[in-house]
């Protein structure tokens, strides 16, 4: 019956106010499909404004903030659910559903799509940008100031960098020019993908990996159960680099947010730990 009722809405064209005007109200009903706006959102976001995340917020596999999320009602990133909030603006990701977007904006309610982070850049301008959005730009400012000061007191850049590498389901690792590339770098390691030309990411080929043998490799943190994707990372041969050292790959740096240091300053402490 809801999904009828869109259909007709569509048909008549859009029944609700197009995208904001600058300068004009902040919005009181928001509603965030995507687990990066979500997090993002429940910093900025002032009493009562955000109305509902994403079921992936409430998710431990995925999200840094849980706690934080079961507070809000979660959605599953549905175009019938989420027109039924009656949002003033909608929160998605550039690869969030497309048809749920293009259904949403077709009915007139105003959606902002954040792009990933792909560099500590992205993510200072992903808290203006989301500040901007919900008029909250002093609350987003504090934060970045926050996030710079505790950037700027990382612990120095040995001259001497021990290696890491990123290695996760299907054997995939991040490139040298990602997010988690420079999280690995600002923490005082060479990050292997430079030096195997992956500066984008992809496949490692587990010989590879082994051949390269890095003094740490970040792995991914296996999902409950069975998955082929996922043997690749019991294998023995990993616990046979020289290395000696594995950590998990965790959710801090999944998204663009603060959190992020905090993956960067435990790395900085494991690199610490294992100097001679």
């Amino acid at each position: 019956m809801v999904r009828q009722l869109l259909l007709l809405l569509l048909l008549a064209g859009p029944v609700l106010a197009g995208p904001v005007a600058a300068g004009s109200e902040a919005p009181r009903r928001v509603v965030s499909i995507n687990l990066c706006t979500d997090q993002l959102a429940m910093l900025l976001a002032a009493p009562g404004q955000l109305i509902s995340v994403s079921d992936l917020a409430q998710d431990p596999r995925s999200s840094t903030m849980v706690e934080a999320a079961l507070a809000f009602p979660a959605n599953q990133g549905l175009a019938e659910e989420v027109y039924l909030m009656k949002p003033d603006l909608v929160l998605a990701g550039a690869y969030t559903a497309r048809a749920t977007v293009s259904m949403l904006e077709r009915l007139g309610i105003r959606v902002v799509t954040f792009p990933p982070a792909s560099s500590i850049a992205d993510v200072r301008q992903g808290m203006l940008d989301m500040g901007r959005v919900l008029g909250r730009e002093a609350a987003s400012e504090t934060m970045l100031a926050d996030f710079d000061a505790r950037l700027a007191h990382l612990p120095p850049v040995p001259a001497q960098r021990p290696t890491a590498a990123t290695f996760a389901a299907n054997g995939y690792a991040s490139g040298s020019r990602s997010l988690a590339g420079e999280i690995i770098e600002r923490a005082g390691y060479h990050h292997l993908a430079e030096d195997l030309g992956m500066p984008m990411g992809g496949f490692l080929p587990l010989e590879a990996l082994v051949m390269a043998d890095p003094d740490l490799v970040i792995a991914g943190d296996p999902y409950p159960g069975a998955s082929r994707a996922e043997e690749v990372l019991h294998h023995p041969a990993l616990a046979a680099l020289t290395g000696g050292q594995t950590v998990l790959e965790e959710n801090d740096w999944v998204c663009g947010l603060p959190a992020l240091l905090d993956a960067t300053e435990r790395l900085a402490a494991t690199r610490a730990g294992a100097a001679p």
